[in-house]
């Protein structure tokens, strides 16, 4: 019997493309090298995501990319620039709702092998400097309040990565040259967790 190749999609936007960090340094990378450390068998991760997609535009973009049937494992982050944008909480939660409904299917509808993402908080990087920064973390903690509660009602996982990117105002060795993308350092905090999720899954 041949051994299994565990498959990893990952959707979002800039955070899980990685933005302005080697393409080994981003999270959905780094979790796959967790997973093999561990004695797992994982092929690179596919990644779905582009710096600057609100979630209908990554939902619009998964309407017309051609995927796998399925995956072993989904991941999603998205709602920054929803939040960048000024868009409405309103729309976003419908986007979420079917960006989930979407990912548990491309899961093998197995809600278990999602993994939700909580929302970093830009307004914690030099980028925002000369912006209300309290203003922009009751948003994106509302944000995430949504992102929590969908992932619960379909009953996927939510991972909280927000407070680890808040640590951003005072270790700058978590950003990017650009002070506003998080470093390998800062991904591999994510990553970390995302594994310990799909390493006890792959085991079961």
């Amino acid at each position: 019997m041949s051994k299994h190749h565990h498959t990893y999609l990952a959707l979002g936007d800039s955070y899980t493309i990685g933005e302005s960090v080697a393409l080994h340094e981003s999270f959905p990378y780094q979790t796959v090298q967790l997973l093999r450390k561990a004695g797992l068998s994982f092929l690179a991760p596919e990644i779905v995501a582009k710096t600057g997609w609100t979630s209908s535009e990554l939902a619009e973009h998964i309407l017309h990319t051609s995927l796998n049937e399925s995956y072993d494992f989904v991941s999603l982050l998205i709602g920054v620039n929803n939040q960048y944008r000024g868009l409405s909480l309103a729309d976003f939660t419908d986007d979420l709702e079917f960006l989930l409904h979407k990912a548990i299917h491309l899961a093998g509808n197995k809600a278990d092998h999602v993994i939700v993402l909580s929302i970093p908080d830009w307004g914690q990087t030099p980028f925002a400097a000369g912006r209300d920064s309290a203003s922009i973390r009751k948003e994106i903690d509302r944000f995430n309040e949504v992102c929590e509660s969908a992932a619960r009602k379909s009953q996927t996982h939510f991972i909280t990565i927000t407070e680890d990117t808040r640590k951003a105002a005072q270790d700058k060795s978590l950003l990017t040259t650009d002070q506003l993308h998080y470093s390998g350092k800062e991904h591999a905090v994510w990553a970390a967790k995302i594994a310990d999720i799909m390493r006890s899954l792959s085991r079961k």
